[in-house]
């Protein structure tokens, strides 16, 4: 199979200096996580959901003073992003996908852009079918954070990873996961404008009659409990790989955490069918 066999069109593009909130409502409202940045009908570079996540924690000044949704696309973009040919086999971009952590490629054609491919279409290769071997022999170990820990910190695990968390219980229980598009689409105008990670006060209004209402109002830190998707879909390490993908794809996740015995024993993703496929 190539490219062309399983890219997506069309694409949805943005302009770089479109609005971070545009680009956001784009995602929501057409089911995606990524969108090309087009100028004067160049692709100039790709906007997605994780560039929007991990810029959430910016804590300067000039960011503090602006909030998030306000900065245009083209100052969180990843300038001059890969791009494949129609004619690019899967397994080529599979190896593209991680060895360089990618999540999508776009995909031109005489400098015109076809289509793009992102790990959702890549699963939809033959070489995926392939896979019979149990979740135990492909799943990785996940990190783990509490749901007390604040979004910070969440960030800078997630970072260090380049993956989602499992958010866990004081008795070591999955409470639920944290994924870059919990980070991306959370709403909270307050905390997101640059207070993320502190307590902070602000000003009350007057009342209608000109009576001031309390003289503050809390922001409390953003935790991972705010955050997470809950509950977790969990599995067997003895899960044949093909039961697992019908679970996520029944679920719409891209992800199941693997228990043994009441303990969580790893995590197998999208991401490692892939790392199968690139091999």
């Amino acid at each position: 199979m190539f490219a062309r066999d399983i890219m997506a069109t069309p694409v949805h593009v943005v302009s770089p200096d479109a609005t971070v909130a545009h680009a956001r409502n784009l995602m929501v409202r057409h089911h995606i996580s990524r969108l090309p940045v087009m100028e004067n009908g160049i692709l100039v570079g790709i906007l997605t959901k994780k560039d929007i996540a991990y810029h959430m924690r910016k804590g300067e000044p000039g960011w503090r003073r602006r909030p998030l949704d306000r900065i245009p696309v083209g100052a969180l973009m990843t300038e001059h992003p890969v791009v494949v040919q129609p004619d690019t086999g899967v397994k080529e971009i599979a190896r593209i996908f991680t060895t360089r952590n990618f999540s999508s490629v776009p995909v031109v054609d005489g400098g015109i852009m076809a289509g793009i491919i992102t790990k959702t279409d890549l699963m939809k290769s033959s070489l995926v079918r392939q896979i019979t071997y149990p979740v135990g022999d492909v799943m990785e170990d996940v990190p783990l954070v509490s749901r007390y820990h604040s979004l910070n910190h969440v960030i800078s695990v997630m970072r260090e990873r380049n993956d989602k968390v499992l958010v866990t219980d004081d008795d070591g229980t999955p409470a639920g996961i944290i994924s870059e598009t919990n980070l991306a689409f959370y709403e909270d105008e307050p905390k997101i404008s640059g207070v993320m990670g502190k307590d902070v006060t602000i000003k009350r209004r007057e009342t209608a009659t000109g009576v001031p209402g309390p003289a503050l109002m809390a922001v409390a830190t953003v935790t991972a409990g705010d955050v997470m998707t809950s509950p977790v879909l969990t599995v067997s390490p003895a899960t044949p790989v093909p039961d697992a993908l019908e679970l996520m794809k029944k679920h719409h996740v891209n992800s199941l955490v693997v228990v043994e015995n009441g303990t969580v024993t790893g995590i197998i993703k999208r991401d490692d069918i892939i790392k199968e496929v690139a091999k």
